[in-house]
């Protein structure tokens, strides 16, 4: 029987990477502080990646010295390649890796300028590493709802690519991700049905772009259909530059506390705490 539970991983890294403005370094320190006092499972909480890319974030390994850490919430950093990879592992305090794999060829040469096959490659590195230092590697399926490039996109293509994955590389966490905001309830209904308890030795999360006013549909068909794993972002900032319309982003946060709260739903997370970190957003972004 699934627990009524579920594990929140707030996405700071993914509401601030798209600000062009230079977010202070001690500012970002500040906020993250702040959600780790909340009690999330888990905090997303920089990138080790080419900071031409991604300049925003290019602050992390300070970032990551100043911050309280306990024991009930971890970090997570995102990757692209084997060298934001070795990079990340030389952390203990880092618990997960996050990268992410497109099922769009087109999509993943412009997220990591590589083809789908060179990927497979960097996500075979990438994995050994992390088994090394310890770790854990949470794959995001990028484009799991959707493509919008023309490329053949389907629930059974997103079935196949994490059967596949699970086999070539033991992944132990995929979080299925739609990337530009426009998964049905009946396509997030039936993967992760169909996907759980199929592949019973996978932990999966949803990683989900919204429309404010969708947000709690979309919660409720993935609870309903397994899932216990949710990432969020306060507000819902940040999230979906390709997305058609300017309103859809990350799932936002206190969507998920407040589904969970209606619905008695453990999540760990401090109301009160949570509160005051929301009203403290507005001072970041």
């Amino acid at each position: 029987m699934l627990e009524n539970k579920i594990k929140i991983t707030e996405c700071p890294r993914d509401a601030m990477q798209g600000i062009h403005e230079f977010i202070p370094t001690q500012h970002k320190i500040n906020y993250i502080n702040q959600l780790i006092d909340c009690g999330f499972d888990t905090i997303d909480f920089g990138s080790f990646v080419s900071p031409n890319a991604i300049p925003q974030m290019r602050d992390t390994a300070e970032v990551l010295s100043k911050l309280n850490l306990n024991s009930n919430t971890k970090l997570l950093a995102i990757v692209a390649n084997e060298r934001g990879a070795n990079e990340a592992c030389a952390f203990d305090e880092i618990n997960y890796l996050g990268f992410p794999f497109s099922i769009s060829e087109e999509f993943q040469k412009r997220n990591t300028n590589s083809s789908i096959e060179e990927t497979l490659k960097r996500v075979e590195a990438i994995q050994t590493k992390v088994i090394q230092s310890n770790k854990k590697l949470v794959l995001y399926i990028s484009m799991g709802f959707g493509n919008p490039y023309g490329e053949k996109w389907s629930p059974d293509l997103v079935l196949n690519w994490a059967e596949r994955l699970y086999k070539l590389f033991d992944i132990q966490i995929l979080a299925l991700s739609d990337t530009i905001g426009s998964a049905k309830i009946s396509d997030i209904e039936f993967l992760f049905q169909t996907l759980i308890p199929n592949l019973p030795k996978i932990e999966f999360g949803a990683h989900m772009h919204v429309r404010p006013e969708n947000a709690m549909s979309v919660i409720e068909a993935a609870f309903s259909a397994g899932c216990r794993r949710f990432d969020g972002a306060i507000r819902g900032f940040g999230g979906c530059p390709m997305a058609k319309d300017d309103l859809t982003g990350n799932m936002p946060t206190e969507k998920l506390v407040e589904f969970c709260n209606q619905n008695k739903i453990y999540t760990g997370v401090d109301n009160i705490k949570f509160q005051n970190a929301l009203t403290a957003s507005s001072l970041v972004f």
